[in-house]
């Protein structure tokens, strides 16, 4: 039964001006080496160092291509470090974008992530795959049929 005045798609493209519009500036990872995670990030997954942490807890901030969002990834000894590799993917997992993601299966394979499932085509057309970088970290390859999010 459908409430009256209430169409989930319509409101999520509604904008209330007394809000203040908020941009995501950086997601958080506590890893159990993150110096390592953070060069395999670079290497890897092509991510960009904006800041380095030298000393424990070795926090560093990893920004995409078009420096829209970050990654921060950190180890520190007193905060327990999730148990990436047991989780379903679908709890937490980091999307990024791909042309080409069968390529990018194998590449991320050879240099030490695990595949999880895929590369498969999703009923909307998109192409996508799940693996684990080598600390378990669910990784999901994506190809959307149709981007969504401007100039990706």
């Amino acid at each position: 039964m459908k409430r009256k005045g209430c169409d989930p798609s319509a409101s999520m493209h509604m904008h209330f001006p007394e809000q203040r519009t908020m941009k995501v500036e950086h997601v958080a990872l506590q890893v159990p080496d993150a110096l390592a995670t953070a060069r395999w990030y670079v290497e890897h997954l092509g991510l960009t160092v904006k800041m380095r942490g030298v000393e424990p807890p070795y926090g560093h901030f990893l920004a995409d291509d078009g420096d829209a969002v970050m990654l921060e990834i950190y180890s520190f000894a007193d905060v327990p470090t999730p148990q990436y590799a047991s989780q379903e993917p679908r709890q937490l997992h980091l999307a990024l974008i791909s042309k080409d993601v069968a390529a990018d299966v194998k590449r991320l394979i050879s240099a030490g992530a695990s595949l999880v499932s895929g590369p498969e085509s999703t009923p909307k057309g998109d192409e996508i795959a799940m693996l684990r970088d080598p600390w378990g970290v669910c990784i999901q390859l994506v190809l959307r049929a149709k981007p969504m999010l401007p100039g990706r």
